[in-house]
């Protein structure tokens, strides 16, 4: 058996690899359960498929240590949360194993009481029960299922999943290295549900349930098992940094021949580094693309006989390696700490690109030249390996290839464009500032408008149907005419303009049904971008991206949305919203050159966008939203980089969007996110009206904004579009309530969380109407109270 580690060699490790299967199986197989088609043994079936065709191309390629349980039906948190019996009383588990309606309740909502009264619960309104809170995975753009942790929690062993994952690849032939979710994370990642209580306090309670999972797996067989603590490349306390020393004492002292790969990534360990070098665990993974200075650190720190995991190909982006460069790097290290004590690693699990480059036939060569996917990304980790271990020689071929790659990508006109730099130079502060503040430009703006009190809207698109896919479809292949698509996207904005209008929403949006994806959508009329037809990637549950990526320099050669939008406000007298995304979602929800500095490429979208901001408000368009759904996302796990990165991140939103006259209104859309430290950047953004999530929050991140006596105007949404359950009147009515508990009633906008576009029309007509009926209830009991 060669695993883990033989004399001679330096093993390669996966830490993870994506779950949806290379033509997205997965989604197929849950929206098919999901809507009835088919029972839990089918979807069962299909997702024992896709782990057996994952660990056999890992095996093709040469992968020593090929990870167990990093598949997941939804979310790996949310296993974990159910593996430890982390769940909440209103789901209705009285114990025993938890059946697949309560885990996917936890994921998606449930729409009625009769899908889960069966368990014990019905939901106040009578109207099923709400998913967990759900926000973004450190930060990426992949999301997790927020655990909540209440007082008195109790925890217990109540899936057996990582070790069911262990022994079907051991039956199939493959030995593999089981992955854990670390407690300490986890903990972390929680929610308290009562104010006061700290999840770490929890976590003597948590400890002995590991135990028995690590038990279990080293009595099957398991010699190795990586447990991931990403937490430990964030800002820890003392508190924390105690929880990992006793979490870890606690495995060494109950299962001392078990060996732990302690596994941090998405940034350096910094000022942890000491902590985890001190902990009782046989190996440590680093993260060596986000942070390749610490390599040097923890070569002169690292206790001899701890195995070194090197994450040095780039597990969140797309980009082709510099092999030979790498070499550079690593040949001095591994001749000195041993090839018995290192093993090669992408820098993070590989979740976070697209599966296999070769399924792209329609790139652009050279473009195609500089990427590597999930499956190029093992061939480079098995190349560095082999050289490592066997020299230069025996992959001669390999790293020439990849060095002239690097070397054309560098050099490329297709790259870089002087005209964008030009440009970029000559931006001045002016030009990031609106002439006059707030508070005038909201007198203006109401004048103009004249909208009732909470006015009410959607964040900008309508449900993407199958007859919409169809016709896409059927245009791609020549099907369908041009003509013939554009008059089909007409009669559907129409009439769902007549719908809205129908309905006595406010605020209109022509639906986006011309729109892919909100960010693909404008890359494809941006210079500087390519795109895929395969390379998605998951966002959460079912919900797949392909981002696009950004090779070069960023420019506008025409006008994006401006005849869509006056196609849409031609077909009523109510104001329809021209509907953009702002240049940091664009940034963040792509895979972006990493040959300029972040900031650089932020600002040359932001212009571009500028130009289709200033063309909207030419056209006649009286407000223009600006999503920036993305912007809390990119902010660095470390607060001392913070300032740096909400600087130039609020500065591309000012530069695209401060080229309008003060009547203008400016809204922006931001998805699910914790505001409170990031407050003041917020409002140095200087929307006249921002959207955010609370639904689910149950309106607690408003607290955020009246801490901060926020000014502006603010949307919050009361309609979780993220589940299928449509939320009663009262439910709404009652967010509504809360919000006005916390806002003046002239700030507050009534929306949903998010867009629509990946719900059914059945679920979205009966909300968007229980939605303006809240409205005008909530006017009415104004109006009342004024009496």
């Amino acid at each position: 058996m060669n695993f883990p580690y033989s004399a001679g060699t330096v093993p390669v490790s996966t830490l993870g690899t994506p779950r949806i299967g290379p033509r997205r199986e997965l989604k197929s197989a849950l929206e098919t359960y999901w809507a009835g088609k088919s029972d839990a043994p089918a979807l069962l079936e299909a997702a024992a498929r896709l782990r057996a065709a994952n660990w056999a191309r890992q095996k093709s390629l040469g992968v020593s240590n090929i990870p167990s349980n990093d598949f997941s039906l939804y979310d790996h948190v949310l296993d974990t949360a159910v593996m430890v019996g982390a769940i909440p009383p209103a789901y209705g588990w009285s114990g025993g194993p938890v059946p697949l309606d309560i885990y996917f309740a936890m994921a998606r909502g449930s729409q009625s009481a009769e899908t889960t009264c069966a368990h014990g619960h019905a939901h106040p309104h009578g109207s099923g029960v709400p998913a967990l809170e759900m926000t973004k995975w450190f930060d990426t753009n992949y999301h997790y299922m927020v655990p909540e942790f209440s007082p008195g929690q109790r925890f217990s062993l109540t899936s057996t999943k990582p070790m069911d994952e262990y022994r079907e690849a051991k039956a199939l032939g493959y030995e593999t290295r089981p992955v854990l979710l670390g407690p300490v994370t986890f903990l972390k990642l929680g929610k308290a549900t009562e104010p006061g209580l700290d999840p770490l306090s929890l976590l003597g309670d948590l400890l002995p349930v590991y135990v028995e999972v690590l038990r279990r797996l080293s009595a099957h067989g398991a010699e190795w098992v990586q447990i991931d603590e990403p937490c430990l490349v964030t800002d820890l306390d003392e508190a924390a940094r105690a929880a990992l020393r006793e979490a870890y004492g606690f495995f060494a002292h109950a299962l001392p021949k078990l060996k732990i790969m302690l596994t941090a990534y998405f940034g350096r360990l910094g000022d942890t580094l000491d902590t985890a070098l001190a902990l009782p665990v046989a190996g440590l993974h680093l993260d060596l693309v986000r942070a390749p200075e610490q390599l040097r650190e923890v070569a002169d720190k690292a206790r001899a006989g701890l195995v070194l995991s090197l994450g040095v190909i780039d597990g969140r982006n797309v980009w082709r390696a510099n092999l030979p460069g790498l070499l550079d790097t690593l040949e001095p290290f591994v001749r000195k700490r041993g090839t018995d004590h290192v093993e090669i690693a992408p820098s993070c699990s590989l979740l976070h690109v697209p599966i296999d480059l070769e399924q792209e036939t329609g790139l652009d060569p050279d473009v195609k030249s500089w990427l590597a996917f999930a499956v190029q990304k093992m061939d480079e980790l098995v190349t560095l390996g082999t050289a490592l271990a066997g020299g230069r020689e025996v992959v001669l071929g390999k790293l020439m290839e990849s060095g002239a790659a690097a070397e054309a990508r560098r050099v490329s006109p297709k790259v870089h464009d002087g005209r964008v730099a030009a440009r970029l130079a000559a931006v001045t502060p002016d030009m990031t500032r609106r002439s006059r503040p707030f508070a005038a430009r909201a007198e203006l703006q109401r004048g103009r408008l004249r909208l009732p009190l909470f006015p009410t809207t959607t964040i900008g698109s309508f449900p993407q149907t199958p007859e919409v896919r169809k016709a896409r479809a059927a245009l791609g292949k020549g099907e369908l005419s041009d003509a013939g698509y554009d008059a089909f996207l007409k009669e559907e904005t129409a009439r769902t303009l007549r719908w809205q209008e129908e309905i006595g929403l406010d605020v209109l949006v022509h639906g986006e049904f011309e729109r892919n994806d909100m960010v693909q959508y404008f890359g494809e009329q941006l210079c500087g971008f390519a795109f895929t037809r395969h390379g998605w990637v998951q966002s959460y549950g079912s919900r797949y991206v392909r981002p696009p990526i950004l090779f070069g320099d960023v420019a506008r050669p025409a006008p994006m949305t401006v005849e869509w939008w006056r196609f849409a406000q031609s077909c009523t007298d109510k104001p329809v919203k021209g509907m953009l995304t702002g240049p940091v979602t664009i940034l963040n929800w792509s895979f972006v050159r990493d040959d300029l500095p972040r900031s650089t490429v932020s600002r040359q979208i932001a212009l571009a966008i500028r130009d289709e901001v200033t063309d909207l408000e030419a056209a006649g368009a009286k407000m223009i939203q600006i999503d920036e759904a993305a912007i809390r996302e990119g902010l660095p796990l470390r607060r001392a980089d913070w300032d740096a990165y909400l600087d130039w991140a609020v500065a591309s939103f000012r530069l695209c969007a401060s080229g309008v006259r003060d009547e203008t209104q400016i809204h922006t859309h931001m998805c699910y996110s914790e505001f409170n430290d990031i407050i003041a950047a917020i409002a140095a953004m200087d929307a006249d009206v921002i959207s955010i999530e609370t639904s689910r929050s149950k309106m607690e991140l408003l607290d955020a904004f009246v801490d901060y006596r926020y000014p502006n105007e603010i949307g919050p949404g009361v309609y979780d579009i993220h589940s299928p359950r449509v939320p009663a009147v009262e439910e709404m009515v009652e967010l509504l309530e809360r919000a006005t508990q916390r806002l003046a009633a002239a700030q507050i906008w009534v929306n949903p969380d998010c867009g629509l576009k990946t719900r059914q029309w059945a679920e979205v007509r009966p909300a968007l109407i229980n939605m303006v009926a809240a409205a005008h209830r909530l006017r009415g009991h104004l109006a009342r109270a004024a009496e």
